[in-house]
């Protein structure tokens, strides 16, 4: 069965909302902007990838359907003119997608870490997810209703996956998550986020120094679930659910995409079956 005999059968779960993805133009990112928008969203792509952005919103339809707004997330008056943008464009808005990140080069020893690249860190993946929710509550509070949803990573409860500050910076994504649920929930809004494994993206390539089957393997290798993939479209859906009216009474969560690496000691070696 095709995608549009698909969602034919099941309906478009987003139809009539309004989204705003941070980060859209790659990655992640671009995976569920395209899937809102096949979902019947209208999609504003935030970052600072201006020609990946411009390509990707003209994809999926252009200024009828999706536009793309440059944002630097460390800036406030970016994310607010963002936002306000978005609201101008389409009248409203329903979603944000808190999803811009990055890393930086994992050094096993806290004494050779910089202080300027743990900031630096820092301010996209926490003062920027920060800025988001708070233009998102500025314009979903009058209205008493919306989603918010913040790309965490398995990071945020597991130690040993990623660099000091990229672990840092997740761990204070998923405090923001719980804290703002409580906050918003009392106008009828929820705060989720997202913790997926790692997978192929140009920032985990980067981050790592591995080509795109070089990094597939490997983390196949490390990961729990056997014989599966972990793609940006299953990122993408697990977005959907959790922005869909599917997820009405869900807030306050870490959603995991990680086939259960974070509940897993391979260290202890249990329940292992012969090869064959």
């Amino acid at each position: 069965m095709g995608s549009a005999s698909f969602l034919s059968t099941i309906g478009k779960r987003l139809e009539g909302k309004v989204a705003t993805v941070t980060g859209g133009a790659s990655g992640i990112g671009e995976a569920t902007a395209k899937l809102f928008s096949e979902h019947g969203a209208k999609v504003a792509i935030l970052d600072v990838q201006d020609e990946l952005g411009n390509s990707v919103s003209n994809a999926l339809g252009g200024s009828s359907n999706c536009i793309y707004i440059h944002c630097d997330v460390t800036n406030e008056d970016d994310i607010q003119n963002a936002v306000d943008k978005t609201i101008a464009t389409f009248g409203k808005l329903d979603i944000m997608l808190c999803n811009a990140g990055i890393s930086d080069e994992m050094k096993p020893r806290i004494l050779d870490n910089m202080k300027a690249d743990f900031e630096r860190v820092l301010s996209i993946n926490v003062t920027g997810v920060f800025l988001c929710m708070k233009h998102a509550a500025r314009v979903m509070v009058p209205t008493r209703s919306g989603c918010i949803i913040s790309t965490a990573s398995i990071s945020s409860v597991v130690g040993a996956a990623a660099s000091h500050a990229y672990c840092s910076s997740k761990h204070a994504v998923l405090g923001l998550t719980k804290n703002l649920a409580v906050e918003l929930g009392q106008f009828g809004i929820r705060v989720n986020c997202l913790s997926p494994y790692a997978m192929v993206t140009p920032l985990a390539m980067k981050a790592v120094g591995l080509e795109n089957e070089q990094l597939e393997q490997a983390l196949g290798t490390v990961g729990n679930l056997k014989g599966v993939t972990l793609r940006v479209d299953d990122i993408a859906k697990a977005a959907l659910f959790l922005a869909s009216d599917d997820a009405k009474y869900i807030s306050g969560h870490n959603l995991f995409i990680d086939g259960g690496f974070s509940v897993y000691n391979p260290g202890l070696g249990m329940f292992k079956y012969p090869e064959f």
